[in-house]
């Protein structure tokens, strides 16, 4: 059986999504990237999904069919990790799609790509 082993995001700088990833997550790079690719690991050197960056010129999707969903314990997480990670370059995105009461926050990474913050109380 396989497993996943790193999500890929594309990005048009890889030196400053690598620093963006590596603040908010609290990953390493696996070994020296280049211009062109990174694979970013848990810092902590457990187990865990790497985080691949790859250059690219593709053009950001508005509402894309992949993003990475990051979890926090309740509600006063979520809205603390919402500012630390717009602190290190995360953009609030004007989300057309938000339910009457989200547990969750649209963001995009330094690149655009999309990701939420989950508050997982309430699930």
């Amino acid at each position: 059986m396989v497993s996943v082993g790193s999500v890929v995001l594309g990005a048009s700088d890889v030196a400053r999504a690598a620093a963006f990833w590596t603040g908010a997550l609290g990953y390493l790079p696996r070994e020296a990237g280049t211009e062109r690719w990174v694979v970013l690991v848990p810092g902590d050197g457990g187990g865990g999904v790497q985080i691949a960056l790859g250059l690219s010129e593709s053009p950001v999707q508005e509402h894309p069919r992949v993003h990475l969903d990051l979890y926090a314990a309740d509600a006063a997480e979520q809205a603390a990790e919402v500012e630390r990670l717009v602190a290190l370059g995360a953009q609030r995105v004007d989300w057309d799609s938000y339910p009457q009461d989200p547990d969750f926050v649209v963001l995009a990474d330094t690149e655009g790509n999309r990701f939420c913050v989950i508050d997982t109380s309430r699930a």
